[in-house]
Order: structure tokens, then sequence, then C-alpha cells
């Protein structure tokens, strides 16, 4: 293998760590990255004298090979935060996870009741499985439950309505989370608490998400591997079902032995010389949603306490809203304005990807303050950031397009398929992690791992340790 050169595309998480892993084993590696600034998504950048990340990503797994690796890169240099979020719904403020009598008390006992009597209903006539988000949460929660706490964010995010996204979306994300789960949890303060939308205490890097790439780029330039920076590759050259070379942006070829891929899925797939015309256009049919981050400067400290929100009302077009100021002190750099991060989600062609900063700026403003989130303080700045190709869209039936692209994918050998943008998947960083790490195993150690199987059911995170304040603790 020392022989070998591999090229992997896209820096973000699965990228990154596949280049990482290669170069412990001594591997030659090429690291393309088409932006300036390793991490993709997880990045962290600096703005207005703090480090501030791309929206809320925090890190926790259960996998013991993910948790190790995250803690060999990071060493003693992060803090365990405390998680609050809340969910804003009709001018009030719920804490998530679930705390029952905080519930009810804002709902009131009429709504409270109502949610009830319709999950009741669902257990004695349960709705039947179509195949939709909107009818698995519906069959799960009961349809008020699903009205008030998933239909406006989920149809915000995705943008198209829950009977339109595929149920594969809840089942990846909250398939074991039930209501009695989350009551127990509540009383429990979700001590010990499996589903991993509930823990309440994560492992943050004292300098941002994005330290932990920064990080193992710099081991991969230090151990003979290089890390190309602006240098956008256009497509994967594979000849009779075998990749070997790459072409850049400016038309240079480069051939390689192994060619590890995380650029945006469909971007891949249609580009690729010999791809058959039938799954050029089944890639063509899944699409990906873009993201706004538009971030606000903000006089004063303590605003308000939550790491995150999740905005479920149809009074404002954002969605999530993140306060830096929340996480680790060390990232503030002892500035006295707080930056908030609200954001949006969109497509190519909507108007919202096409407004100009100011206009997006003055939208945030004039948001969070309907929120009551910012009052009388003062807003000194604004600062945009837009992402393409973030979260991919699991509209209903998408699998019936993935499934024979990836039976393609897996008849081209020397190519590897990682990552969110990658594999088409919707990937927390402990996913992606994975995916970067037993790749380089698949190509050093002739390992079989199949890679489309992660992230594919709850199982992933049923795993044997958890990171504490003292290090790696085995379940």
């Amino acid at each position: 293998m020392n022989t070998k050169k591999i090229a992997i595309i896209g820096a973000g998480p699965a990228g990154v760590t596949a280049a990482y892993q290669l170069a412990k084993m001594g591997v030659k590696v090429d690291l393309y990255e088409s932006s300036n600034q390793v991490g993709g998504m997880a990045k962290t950048i600096d703005l207005w004298n703090q480090h501030i990340d791309l929206g809320p990503h925090r890190f926790f797994s259960n996998d013991t090979r993910v948790n190790k690796l995250w803690l060999e890169v990071v060493g003693k240099d992060y803090k365990m935060v405390d998680r609050l979020t809340r969910i804003y719904y009709k001018k009030k403020f719920y804490y998530y996870p679930l705390k029952p009598f905080d519930a009810l008390f804002k709902l009131g006992i009429g709504t409270a009741t109502v949610c009830l009597f319709s999950f009741f209903k669902e257990k004695i006539f349960p709705t039947k499985l179509d195949g939709t988000f909107e009818n698995w949460v519906t069959n799960r929660f009961g349809h008020k439950l699903f009205s008030i706490f998933f239909k406006t964010y989920s149809e915000k995010l995705w943008g198209i309505s829950c009977k339109e996204l595929d149920a594969d979306f809840a089942a990846q994300r909250i398939k074991k989370l039930s209501l009695w789960e989350a009551v127990i949890g509540a009383f429990k303060s979700n001590k010990n608490n499996k589903h991993k939308t509930l823990v309440d205490q994560f492992a943050y890097p004292i300098k941002g998400t994005g330290m932990v790439y920064e990080r193992m780029a710099k081991f991969i330039v230090e151990n003979n591997g290089t890390v190309y920076l602006n240098t956008a590759v256009k497509r994967i050259i594979a000849e009779n079902n075998v990749a070997k070379s790459i072409e850049l942006d400016n038309g240079t070829i480069k051939t390689y032995d192994h060619i590890v891929s995380s650029m945006p899925f469909t971007q891949m797939v249609t580009r690729l010389p010999e791809v058959p015309e039938d799954i050029k256009q089944l890639a063509f049919s899944l699409k990906f949603r873009n993201t706004i981050l538009v971030y606000l400067k903000i006089e004063g400290e303590n605003l308000f306490p939550d790491n995150w929100l999740y905005i479920h009302s149809t009074e404002v077009l954002t969605g999530r809203i993140t306060n830096f100021s929340n996480w680790v002190p060390e990232i503030n750099g002892n500035q006295k304005e707080t930056i908030v991060v609200l954001e949006y989600w969109c497509y190519d062609e909507d108007d919202l990807w096409k407004e100009s900063d100011s206009i997006l700026i003055e939208r945030a403003k004039k948001e969070i303050k309907i929120t009551g989130l910012v009052n009388n303080e003062k807003i000194h700045e604004g600062y945009v950031h837009k992402i393409k190709n973030c979260y991919p869209v699991y509209s209903k039936g998408y699998k019936d397009c993935l499934k024979p692209i990836e039976e393609y994918l897996t008849s081209i050998s020397n190519l590897s398929i990682i990552g969110r943008y990658g594999a088409f998947k919707y990937n927390n960083q402990d996913h992606s992690i994975l995916m970067g790490y037993l790749a380089a195993e698949n190509i050093v150690n002739g390992s079989n791992h199949n890679l489309w199987d992660i992230n594919t059911d709850y199982e992933d995170y049923q795993e044997k340790s958890t990171i504490t304040a003292s290090g790696l603790s085995q379940r």
C-alpha cells in the first residue's frame, strides 16, 4: 500500500477521516476540497473575533471506534456541554426533550387533552402506513402531536409536504422514540438515555467543531499527504468499470490506484463517462436542499439560554436558531456581543436562494424579534453564508431511484462512496466519520464493509461507549 496513491474528493468529516486513517497507515493520500477550508458542513469559521460553526454541530456517538478516533485527535481539548434545546410554537417555548408538566401547562388543558385523545386513538384505530413521514409519525404519536411538533419544522426543512416525505427519514431519526420513552426520560432527566436525540450532554472541542478536521488535515500533510484547497474535482473517470483518474475543473487529469468520493452524489454519478442513461436519469431525479445561514452580532450577553431552538412556527421562515455563546466560552474570544445564526432552507430555483445578503439580514433581524428572543438589544452586523447541497431530500419512494444507482456504483472497482453528500444519506458527524474510517479499512486491509449500510437503521446508535469529561466510558 505504501506504493499506491489514493485520491479523496471532498474534505468534510467523511473525506478527512478517510484521508487521516490512510495517512496513519502509511498510504500516500491526495485530498481535494473545492472550498478554502476543510470540515465541510462541520467546519468552524472566524467571524467578528469569535469562532462559530455552520449551525449547531454537536458530536455524539455510542460507537467505540468513532469515539476513540475523536479523542485521539481532540485529546483533552474539549468540554462537556449541557444541552438545552427548545421548540418555539405559537409564541411559547417548549423544552425538547419533552418535560410533561411544562408541555401540559403551555399547551393548555384543552389542547393537551386533544393530544392524548389523538394518541390513544392511534392505539385503537392506527393510521395505515403508506410509506410517508406524515402517516408514520401520526401512527406513533397521534395526528395532533404530529401537527404541533413535527409538521411545520419538517416542511420548512425539506420544502415538500410531509405526505411527500418518505417514512425512511423517520426510521433513521426517530425509529424507536416513543411518547412513553420521552415522558419517562423527562422524569429521569434523560440519564443513560439510549436514544440519540434525547441525550442531555455532549462533547465539544474548545475551538469549535471544525478543530477536529483541521487537526486531521495537519496530520495528513505532515505524513506525506497533500491537501488541495480551492481545488474542485469536475468528475471521476472510469474505464471498463474501473475508476482510474480524476479530472479537475481546470482540465488537469490525475491517475490514482483508488478514488474515494464524497462529492455531491448526483454530480458524481451523472458525470461518470460510462454511466448508462437510465442510471443518469435516476440520479437527476434525486434532489438536495440548500441552506442559508444568517449570522447576527447582537449587543449583550445571556440573551437566551438555549444551545439552539427548533422553530415550529409559520409566522417566521427560519427553522432553527443557534446561540454560540451557550456552547463553550473559548469560542467567544472574550467578546461582549452574542453571535446567533438563523437557518433557512431552500432549493436552487427558490426566490429565497436568490435574495441579496442585505435582504436576508433584514429578514433575520425581523424574525428573531418576532420570536421574542431579542427585544431592545442592538443588532450591530449581519453576515450571510450559503451552502449548496446540504440535505439529501428523502421524497417518497426515493430509494427506488437510489438502489439501482448504488448497485451500479458497487460494480465499479477502485471506487468508494462516502459522506452525506457523497452517499446521499442524512448523516450526523459520527456516521460520516465511521464511513471514512471503514473506507480506509476496505482499501488497506481488504475488508468488506458495506458503506451503504451505515446510517440505515437505529442499531447504528446502539454501540458500546460514550465520551465523558474524563474520556471514554465503556457501557
